[in-house]
């Protein structure tokens, strides 16, 4: 017999039901890059000496100090404003496409507040990573990749893990979203998990490698996504708020 609770309960769940967060987020970066778009070149230059991750900010050997518009904010700053800016319509597109994805069930779990600290934090981890491999470098970089491989990241410790007992239904999106995660020793022994990993680093090397589209002069800033990708993956629990408190389920109390 048909439960028709159910099919009620089914009818109710949207379609794309995207977080306030993830919406405001994609907002603001097509403002900027629409606005980027109708700058004269040389304030075009000066919002990504100001805004822009460039290495060579940190290297007095390269850059004399006050020659870079921000002074020691930019110095700060720029950790994540980079994350804001785009190299075009393509790869903005591209990153609020893979933000839309894996951002909004990670938005959805944390909260507002968590997310767009982890945001953050996975950009910065992005940006000093790259400043470790590209020391002195003048070529800046701009993107949200970084934060959205975090995102990525933060997605399998609670989406994938074969050990979720999640049921299968209508409901499993959302139960996903608020069930206690795994710890990260058991995610990893996931095949699937595992395999996107994998995947997902030989993509990167291969695309970084290639030198296609992601940073100003074309090239991927591939240590940046690496950067955001581990620090997603590792300090997922320092954001996560589900479980923390006693509830149902085998991990509430496993914090990895």
């Amino acid at each position: 017999m048909l439960d028709t609770t159910q099919l009620s309960h089914q009818k109710g769940q949207p379609l794309l039901n995207v977080p306030t967060v993830i919406t405001v987020l994609a907002v603001v970066m097509l403002a900027i890059q629409l606005v980027r778009d109708y700058l004269d070149p040389d304030s075009a230059v000066e919002v990504l000496a100001l805004f822009a991750f460039i290495p060579a900010r940190y290297d007095p050997s390269v850059f004399a100090e006050g020659v870079l518009p921000g002074g020691w904010g930019a110095d700060l700053w720029t950790f994540v404003t980079y994350a804001f800016l785009h190299g075009g319509w393509t790869h903005v597109g591209l990153n609020l496409l893979w933000l839309l994805a894996f951002g909004s069930p990670v938005a959805r779990r944390f909260g507002t507040v968590r997310f767009l600290l982890f945001f953050a934090v996975t950009a910065a981890a992005g940006a000093g990573l790259h400043l470790l491999t590209h020391e002195g470098e003048v070529v800046p970089v701009i993107g949200a990749s970084a934060s959205v491989s975090g995102c990525m990241a933060a997605a399998i410790r609670f989406m994938f893990a074969s050990e979720a007992h999640v049921p299968w239904g209508a409901d499993m999106y959302s139960q996903s979203v608020n069930y206690p995660a795994a710890p990260l020793t058991v995610v990893m022994r996931d095949r699937r998990v595992l395999a996107f990993v994998v995947v997902w680093f030989l993509i990167n090397l291969g695309v970084g490698l290639a030198g296609t589209s992601g940073m100003v002069d074309g090239s991927v800033a591939w240590e940046a996504h690496i950067g955001g990708f581990l620090v997603g993956l590792l300090m997922f629990p320092l954001f996560d708020p589900v479980g923390r408190t006693p509830g149902p389920g085998p991990y509430a109390d496993r914090r990895v």
